[in-house]
């Protein structure tokens, strides 16, 4: 069959482990042998990322704010052990965390559902979108250990010279412990903006939850943003869509979502969303059968497998063992980077590409071929496990009965 054309590159960064290894099989069989595919590549392995001094990930960055989409392969957050692993000059940042804040974006992460594999809670119907705002909170904290007593204050100086504002935090009578926590305006406003978007493209309600009543002014700042943007902005775009934005306390949010049917947005501050992605995605599977995306205002788009680089199946890979490695997560990676490359370009068969390839990967589990996680979870009679290569094959096999 002829290859569907791409006009504009989109930039593909490549990362480590067992998930460099799927990458590699996946566009081998998965992306090239349909598409032209035009991209800018850079190596996020973290060997290279340590010889280039992690400028190579500064450069992704700046790549994506050109061409406006990236797909991203997992990569290694070194700890005390890769940097020695590794032999690296120092214990480099998140990649993820580099990017996201040179992008400005937001990250949206949803199931990936499939027949036989069911939620965990019965009334979900409908797939939970996760909008985690990365930046600031605990992530960003400064903190203490306090070994005797004293007093700690918390200070304001103004750069202009004028008066400033001081409140006591604690007078401590003995041993305790200290946080001091921040976030921005212009980055709390960006978050809004990302996640009102992302819902009116995805023509899906907003949920939007904090602890205000607790938290009087740096909770409170977050609904204020989020109602006022929502008010003067897209009040007006929501209600032609048909679609709503609502707020409520953070534990209220919860238990009315353990008893909705889903189908929604879920606006999270940091904290919250780390915490309750993760509950979001065990419910359904697992982090290799959710979708990340991250969302800028600016017009970003970088599309990432939301789990980490599977070591363990790695050193298996090293040894010459079969893994059963999951892919579907890095699979709907390509996918949406390459449906919102056909989007912005205008290439209707690009976007119906995107839509097929996720087609034959459900398809492909529901008739029962999956991978070895997948076999734990799933309630179909006698699945078949692969590994990982036939695993994708199978897909392979699939999507050339639907294109």
């Amino acid at each position: 069959m002829q290859k569907i054309e791409m006009k504009t590159p989109l930039v593909e960064m490549d990362g480590d482990e067992m998930t460099r290894i799927i990458w590699q099989i996946l566009k081998e069989e998965l992306i090239t042998p349909f598409i032209d595919l035009k991209s800018e590549y850079y190596d996020l392995g973290l060997k290279h990322r340590d010889e280039t001094g992690d400028q190579v990930t500064v450069d992704a960055a700046n790549a994506t704010k050109k061409y406006k989409v990236a797909v991203k392969c997992a990569t290694i957050t070194p700890n005390a052990a890769r940097v020695k692993e590794y032999n690296l000059k120092e214990m480099w940042k998140s990649p993820n965390g580099t990017i996201r804040a040179m992008l400005d974006g937001t990250v949206f992460r949803t199931p990936i559902t499939v027949k036989g594999i069911e939620p965990t809670v019965s009334c979900w119907k409908k797939p939970i979108t996760i909008a985690r705002h990365a930046y600031g909170d605990v992530y960003r904290n400064v903190e203490m250990r306090i070994d005797r007593p004293g007093r700690v204050l918390m200070q304001f100086i103004p750069d202009d010279g004028t008066e400033g504002q001081e409140v006591v935090v604690h007078q401590f009578r003995g041993p305790g412990i200290v946080q001091a926590q921040h976030n921005l305006d212009d980055s709390i406003t960006s978050f809004a903006k990302s996640c009102f978007e992302y819902a009116l493209s995805e023509k899906k309600d907003l949920w939007f939850a904090s602890k205000d009543t607790i938290s009087k002014q740096y909770d409170h700042r977050f609904k204020d943003i989020f109602n006022e943007l929502y008010e003067n902005t897209y009040k007006p775009y929501f209600e032609k869509a048909g679609i709503t934005y609502f707020y409520t306390l953070i534990d209220d949010a919860v238990a009315r979502i353990m008893k909705s049917e889903g189908g929604f947005i879920w606006a999270c501050k940091n904290y919250d969303g780390d915490v309750m992605s993760d509950m979001i995605s065990s419910a359904n599977g697992s982090l290799a059968m959710m979708t990340s995306v991250l969302v800028s205002p600016h017009g970003y788009y970088e599309y990432e497998a939301a789990h980490g680089t599977v070591q363990r199946h790695y050193y298996k890979y090293l040894n010459g063992e079969e893994t059963s490695t999951n892919s579907v997560a890095t699979i709907f990676a390509w996918s949406g980077a390459l449906r919102k490359r056909g989007e912005m370009d205008r290439i209707p068969a690009l976007m119906d590409y995107a839509d097929a390839l996720e087609k034959a990967t459900i398809d492909t589990i529901e008739s029962g071929k999956m991978t070895k996680d997948l076999i734990r979870i799933t309630k179909l009679e006698n699945p078949t496990a692969l590994n990982t290569r036939d695993f994708i094959l199978a897909i392979r096999e699939r999507l050339e009965t639907l294109l």
